[in-house]
C-alpha cells in the first residue's frame, strides 16, 4: 500500500510540570528551541498499488512480487503467509506446458499421479486438489472427468498449499490453485507459436490483443491454441484445443467492466497403463506397448464464462463483484487391464461415463486501506456463493481374458454399453468472510479472519441430504520484516469438508476437518526480482470417513465411521527468479512425513514421496556472436514411494531424477527458435504405481521438440 508522507505544522507544547525540576535557564533555552514550528511525519492513505501490478507477460522472468491467491486483495509474496508459488508467463512458455497437471509435474510440493495429459491428479500435502480457480472464482476439477484447464488464456499460475477455508471453507486440505487470465492489453500486440516434436507432437498458438476503439477504453484479446499428439505409447492419441476470448470496457477512468469466455475441449484415446505381477513387482514393458482396445476414447469439453465489475473509490477503497458460470460435458468409454491377485490371470475391463455439470460461483468484496497508529493497515469484507450441480451415468464390464505377450488392441470388440441409474448431485455454499492485516508497528503484521458458512449437500443415490449452517472457519497470522529484505511469518488455517458416507445408523457421517500450523521465512531481493523461502508445517486432518467393523474385526459392507485421522509433517524450500540479470531459476525441495493416527491408512498418501525436488535454470548469453542464446536445463527428481490396499500386495517403485534441457535464439528482433530435449539421459522410470491389475506408468522416453515464435 503506499504511504505518502507530507509535513504538517503542530503547535509546541510545553510541559511545564516535566521541565520544572530543570533550572531557568535550561527552561528559557529549551522554549526559545521550540520558538520554531516544528515538523512532524504524517500519512495520506491511498489505494493498494499492487491492484495496478503488471502482468507476468509484461514484467517477464520466472518470478512476480506478488499474488492473490488466499487472500481475494493482491498482496507482496513476503507479505502472505502461507506457501504461494507463482508459475509465469515465461516459465510455461519455457516448459511449453500444455495443461495444468504438465506444470504440476515440476512444481514444488506438488504431486502428479500421471495420465494422459489433462487427465492427471494434482495433489498437495498429501491431499488433491479437487477445484481450481479462474481469478478467484472456483469450479470442480476431477481426474476422472477430465476437467484439468489447459495454460494458453492464462498468464499465470498461482499455487498455495494447505487450507484455504476462509475464502473456501468446504475445499480441500491441498489448498487453492487460482488461474489468472490473461487480460487485452492497450497496445497492440500479438504473437504466433508453433512447435513440432517427437511421436508427432504438435502445438499451435495465436495470441492478439489491443484497444477496439481510438482512445483505447474497449480492449479485446483472443487466444487460440491446439496440442496434438500421438503419444510414445501406441494408439494412444491426445488432442487438446482451446479458445479464449475477452473484453475489457472502462466505464470510467475508475469503473472497469470485464469478460471473459474460455472453451476448451480434449479428444483422448487414453492409456490406463500395466498390470503388475500379483506379489507385487513391477513388469517389464516397451514403452511403447498398449495395452486397451483401438476404440477406446474420451471426449471432454467445458465452457467458462466469467464477468467481472470493479470500481475504485476515492477513499482508496476497492470493489468487486464478479460471477462465473461454467458447462462441463464428459463422454468416455475406454478399455484397460485387470488381475486376479490370486492366479495372476489377466483379463480387459472396460469403463464408460456420460457426464454433465453446471457451475456457479459469485463473489463481491470490498477493500479499504486505512491509517492507524501512524501505519496502514487494510480490511477486506465479501460475500460469496457457489453452486455444483452434476448428472453422470457409468457403466462398467468385463471384455474376457487376454495374453499379454502376444496382445493386439484390435483383437477386442466394441462392448454395447448399458449405463445404469444416472446419479444426481447438487452442492451449494454461501458464506460471508472478512479478513484485517493490521500494523501496529510497521515491522509487524497481524492478519486475522473468520468465515460463517452455510452448506448443502444432495445426492439421488443417499438416503439422507447434507446440512451445516453458521459454520465458523478462523484464520491467523502475522508477518515481521526482520529487514528490507526478509519476513518471518507464521499462520494457522482450517477447514471443513462434507462427506457422504453414512454410518451404521443410516446417517451422513460428521464432515472432515482439517488444520494446518505453519511457519517460516521468506526473502525477496533486487527489487523483488528474486523470491525465496523456507516452510515448515503440520497439518492435521480428522473425522475422515474409514470402514466400520465387527467384533471379529471384518469390515462391514457400506458403512462407515468418522475416525479417520492423519498427521503430516514437512518444510519446503524454494528459489524463484533473477539470479543476474541474465540468469534465472526456479528451484524447490519438499520433505513430507505422514502419520495415520487413527481409522485405515489412506493409500494415496503412501503415493507421495518423502522427499521431492525440481530445479529448472536459463542463461541468456549478454553479448558476443551468440547474443540472446538461451542455454537451460532442470532435473526432477523424488524419492521411492508405495502404494497398499487391503486385500492386494504393496507396489513399490524406486525414486528417480530425470534430466531435460533447452536452447532458445532470437534469429531476428521477432522471432525465437527453440530446441528442447526432455529426458535427456533416456531415463526409464517409473512415474506412478496403481495397483496389480492396472496404473501403473512409466514416464516418457527421451524426446525432441523444435520451435518458433514470432512476436508483433
Amino acid at each position: 500500500m503506499d504511504r505518502i508522507l507530507r509535513t504538517s505544522s503542530l503547535r509546541p507544547l510545553l510541559l511545564a510540570g516535566l521541565l520544572a525540576p530543570f533550572p531557568l535557564s535550561a527552561l528559557a533555552q529549551s522554549v526559545a528551541a521550540q520558538a520554531e514550528p516544528v515538523q512532524l511525519e504524517s500519512i495520506t492513505v491511498e489505494g493498494n498499488r499492487l491492484y495496478d501490478m503488471p502482468s507476468s507477460e509484461q514484467s517477464g522472468g520466472y518470478t512476480v512480487p506478488a499474488a492473490t491467491v488466499g487472500t481475494k486483495t493482491p498482496a507482496e509474496l513476503r507479505d502472505i503467509p502461507q506457501s504461494i508459488s507463482v508459475y509465469t508467463s515465461d516459465y510455461i512458455r519455457d516448459r511449453q506446458f500444455v495443461n495444468l497437471d504438465d506444470l504440476a509435474k515440476y512444481s514444488t510440493g506438488l504431486r502428479t499421479l500421471s495420465n494422459d495429459s489433462g487427465r492427471s491428479s494434482i495433489y498437495a500435502r498429501g491431499y488433491e486438489y479437487d477445484e481450481f480457480n479462474i481469478d478467484g472464482l472456483p469450479a470442480p476439477m476431477a481426474s476422472i472427468n477430465g476437467t484439468l484447464p489447459s495454460l494458453s488464456p492464462f498468464d499465470r499460475v498461482e499455487v498455495m498449499r494447505g487450507p484455504s477455508g476462509l475464502f473456501n471453507s468446504t475445499s480441500e486440505m491441498g489448498g487453492i490453485v487460482n488461474m489468472v487470465r490473461k487480460r487485452p492489453t492497450r497496445e497492440f500486440q500479438g504473437s504466433l507459436t508453433g512447435r513440432y516434436g517427437s511421436w508427432d507432437t504438435n502445438y499451435l498458438e495465436a495470441d492478439l490483443s489491443g484497444p477496439l476503439d481510438e482512445q483505447g477504453r474497449v480492449r479485446g484479446r483472443t487466444v487460440i491454441s491446439r496440442a496434438d499428439t500421438n503419444g510414445e505409447v501406441d494408439y494412444n492419441a491426445n488432442t487438446s484445443e482451446s479458445f479464449y476470448g475477452a473484453l475489457d470496457i472502462d466505464l470510467s477512468d475508475a469503473t472497469v467492466m470485464s469478460f471473459g469466455l474460455i472453451h476448451q475441449t480434449k479428444d483422448i484415446l487414453p492409456h490406463n497403463g500395466y498390470p503388475a505381477a500379483i506379489d507385487g513387482s513391477l513388469e517389464d514393458f516397451s514403452r511403447s506397448t498398449y495395452l486397451g482396445a483401438d476404440w477406446g476414447n474420451f471426449d471432454s469439453r467445458g465452457t467458462d464464462v466469467v464477468a467481472e465489475l470493479t470500481h475504485r473509490f476515492d477513499n482508496g477503497g476497492y470493489g468487486r463483484v464478479a460471477v462465473r458460470g461454467s458447462r462441463r460435458a464428459t463422454d468416455y468409454l475406454y478399455a484397460f487391464t485387470a488381475r486376479n491377485v490370486n492366479s495372476g490371470a489377466t483379463s480387459l475391463a472396460y469403463t464408460a461415463r456420460d457426464l454433465e455439470q453446471d457451475t456457479l460461483a459469485v463473489d463481491a468484496n470490498y477493500s479499504q486501506p486505512f491509517e492507524l497508529l501512524g501505519q496502514v493497515s487494510e480490511f477486506v469484507i465479501g460475500s460469496d456463493f457457489k453452486r455444483y450441480e452434476t448428472e453422470y451415468a457409468d457403466a462398467r464390464g468385463n471384455l474376457g481374458a487376454i495374453d499379454v505377450a502376444s496382445y493386439q488392441p484390435g483383437d477386442t470388440s466394441k462392448p454395447n454399453v448399458t449405463f445404469g441409474t444416472p446419479t444426481e448431485t447438487d452442492e451449494r455454499e454461501a458464506g460471508l468472510y472478512a479478513k484485517l492485516t493490521f500494523r501496529p508497528i510497521q515491522r509487524l503484521a497481524l492478519i486475522g479472519g473468520a468465515r460463517v458458512s452455510s452448506f448443502e449437500g444432495e445426492n439421488s443415490s443417499a438416503t439422507q441430504d447434507v446440512r451445516e449452517s453458521g459454520y465458523i472457519t478462523p484464520y491467523g497470522g502475522l508477518v515481521f520484516d526482520l529487514d528490507d529484505q526478509h519476513s518471518l511469518y507464521a499462520s494457522y488455517s482450517q477447514v471443513f469438508k462434507p462427506q457422504s458416507e453414512a454410518g451404521a445408523d443410516g446417517r451422513i457421517i460428521d464432515p472432515r476437518e482439517g488444520e494446518q500450523y505453519e511457519v517460516g521465512i521468506k526473502g525477496s531481493y533486487f527489487g523483488g526480482d528474486l523470491n525465496a523461502r523456507i516452510t515448515a508445517f503440520q497439518l492435521t486432518d480428522e473425522n475422515r470417513a474409514a470402514g466400520a467393523i465387527d467384533d471379529s474385526g471384518a469390515p462391514i459392507s457400506g458403512v462407515y465411521e468418522a475416525t479417520g485421522k492423519t498427521r503430516i509433517r514437512g518444510g519446503e524450500l524454494e528459489v524463484s527468479g533473477y539470479l543476474t540479470p541474465d540468469w534465472e531459476v526456479l528451484a524447490g525441495y519438499t520433505y513430507m512425513k505422514t502419520e495415520n493416527l487413527a481409522g485405515d491408512d489412506n493409500a494415496l498418501f503412501a503415493l507421495m514421496p518423502q522427499h521431492q525436488a525440481s530445479l529448472w535454470t536459463k542463461y541468456t548469453l549478454p553479448g558476443g556472436a551468440l547474443r540472446g542464446l538461451g542455454i537451460g536445463g532442470g532435473v526432477t527428481a523424488m524419492s521411492d514411494y508405495y502404494i497398499e490396499r487391503a486385500g492386494s500386495p504393496r507396489l513399490s517403485a524406486p525414486g528417480y531424477a530425470v534430466v531435460d534441457a533447452k536452447l532458445s535464439y532470437p534469429i531476428t528482433d521477432k522471432l525465437t527458435g527453440t530446441f528442447d530435449v526432455n529426458n535427456l539421459l533416456d531415463r526409464k522410470y517409473v512415474s506412478r504405481v496403481g495397483s496389480v491389475g492396472t496404473f501403473n506408468f512409466y514416464g516418457p522416453s527421451r524426446s525432441f521438440t523444435v520451435g518458433a515464435r514470432y512476436e508483433f
